[in-house]
Order: structure tokens, then sequence, then C-alpha cells
């Protein structure tokens, strides 16, 4: 059982930090009004703004605030700005023990994705895939649906996606209960062979993307095949793929085909179409937190993620 951080509560500090890419800096002015509205104060990682290519500032600035923000007992959880690129870049310095001993709220997702896993794997807690400042709630996109989500870091709530919210297929049926993990596929896949490959033995496995053509998801879920992590897993979470229509080929499998192959294929619970991701809405989950599949019934069920 996953270690859950303690609930938020109106007047907490939030901490800010861009753990990947540079953030786009208007975005994250224009976000900060929802933690007002949210009730929350904050306080931004001070590499926040460096830029170093395609980096928020160089590796050990970006760690720097990692840590800092676990580190400094006022700080009651942690929001990433943005994603893009890099946390994997950092991953076998960080001091996974801290965050152990300082259990707190971990929010973020895409490129955050490789810290999830990591942070699942050796701190042994809850952490957050949901929409990130910058990204997503800076944007006039940001969806009511999605600032609901929000909710579940302030209360301990059991989460229901059905298709009240969006159209679900099954890929395969039954019901299946687990812990709930994963996020990106490509950081997913760039974790194989790693400290942090994921673990997914009797687990659901979530995935998702953006941008990635059939072929490139094709090769993904091949490795993940290949490395024994789909057949470990107990259930298939399939959330949203962005822009994954095919461009350089005029002749291609459709995505649809792919995820059936890997996935419809294995005889266990897989469902499709789930708004978590790059999209809007983006339905916020705990990742560590049990969960149950029905594939036969088009629903899932996540306990809370908070104490």
């Amino acid at each position: 059982m996953k270690i859950r951080p303690k609930r938020l509560q109106q007047g907490d500090t939030i901490g800010i930090i861009a753990p990947s890419s540079p953030p786009n800096l208007e975005q994250l002015k224009r976000s900060l009004t929802f933690l007002d509205e949210l009730g929350l104060t904050y306080k931004i990682g001070k590499h926040v703004e460096n830029v170093y290519g395609y980096l928020g500032g160089t590796d050990e600035e970006r760690l720097e605030d990692l840590h800092e923000m676990f580190a400094d007992p006022s700080i009651a959880g942690i929001i990433c700005a943005g994603g893009g690129y890099g946390s994997a870049r950092y991953a076998d310095k960080i001091d996974f023990q801290l965050m152990h001993e300082h259990p707190k709220i971990f929010w973020g997702y895409s490129d955050i994705t490789f810290l999830h896993t990591g942070m699942n794997l050796y701190s042994d807690i809850v952490t957050f895939h949901g929409p990130m400042l910058a990204s997503d709630v800076g944007k006039d996109t940001f969806s009511d649906l999605s600032k609901k989500l929000f909710g579940q870091l302030f209360e301990p709530m059991e989460l229901h996606y059905t298709e009240a919210i969006s159209p679900l297929e099954r890929l395969s049926g039954g019901v299946v209960r687990g812990e709930l993990t994963g996020g990106n596929l490509s950081l997913l896949a760039s974790g194989i062979g790693t400290k942090y490959e994921v673990d997914t033995r009797g687990k659901l496995l979530l995935i998702e993307d953006i941008g990635e053509e059939p072929y490139r998801v094709d090769g993904m879920l091949n490795q993940l095949r290949q490395a024994g992590i789909l057949e470990a897993a107990a259930g298939f979470v399939i959330g949203d793929f962005k822009d994954a229509e095919p461009k350089k080929r005029k002749v291609s499998l459709s995505l649809d085909e792919v995820l059936h192959h890997y996935l419809g294929s294995l005889g266990k619970p897989a469902v499709k179409g789930f708004k978590i991701g790059h999209c809007e809405p983006h339905f916020a989950v705990p990742l560590g937190a049990d969960a149950e599949l029905d594939a036969n019934n088009l629903s899932l069920a996540i306990l809370p993620g908070v104490e």
C-alpha cells in the first residue's frame, strides 16, 4: 500500500516547479488566479524562469527546486508548471528517501511520468497525473471538469469515470482491481532497461500520448510487450492519444488497430477513450492508488489519493 499524502487545507502553500522544459511564463502567471480561487498560496521555485536550451535551467537547478520543495515544511504540495522534456536527465540523482520521509502531493503529467514512476518505485508515495499550470490551467480552454478534479486534493474522494464523461470502448472484457500506474507512453518506453522501468505486476496500466503516429505507438507498445510489461499488467486504462493520425505514410494501420493488436489480444480488461492526458477535459487521477476497471460496464473507480 502506497503512502497517501496529507490532504490540502485552505491557506496551504503550493510549490511550483518546472522539472522539464521552460514553461510559458505568461500562461503560468494567468494560472495563479486559479490557485487563488482554490484558497491556496504559492511559492515559485527559484529556477522556474531559467532557460537552458530546451530545458528549464540546468539539471542541477531543476533538481534543486524539486528537492527544496519536498524538504520545505511550509510546502503542502507541488504542482508542475509544465512538461516537455528533461526530467529523466537527473532521475539518478533524485533523493527518493527525502520524498518518502516527507510525502506530499506531487501533481503533473507528460514528461513528469518519469518522476511519477521513480517516486512510485522508490519513495512509495501516491502521486497525481493531472493538468499543469502553464500548459493547461493558464489557457482559455481549461474546462470546468478539469478544475473540479483538483477537489480530490482537499477531500479524500473516490473517483468514478463512466460514459457520462466521454464515450468509452471495450477492447477486452472483464473486471479487475489493482494499483493504477503508468502515464505517458513515450516516457514509459524510455524507462525500459533502466532503474525506472515501470512495475506493472498485477496493476492497471494507464497509457496516453500526444503527436505520436500509429507506427510510433506500435513501436513503443512492442517494446513494452517484449520487456514483459504488458503481460505483467492486470488491465489497461487507455487515455487520450492526441494528434495520432498518420502523417508520414499514405497507407497506415489506424491507432485503433495498433491498440487492439497489443492490448485487445491479451484477454485482460482493456478500455479506451478516457479523457486522461493531453486533452480537455483532463480527468486527473492518483497513481499508486487502488482502482477497479470494469470493462464489461465501461467504468473505472479509483480510491482516494490523499489522507
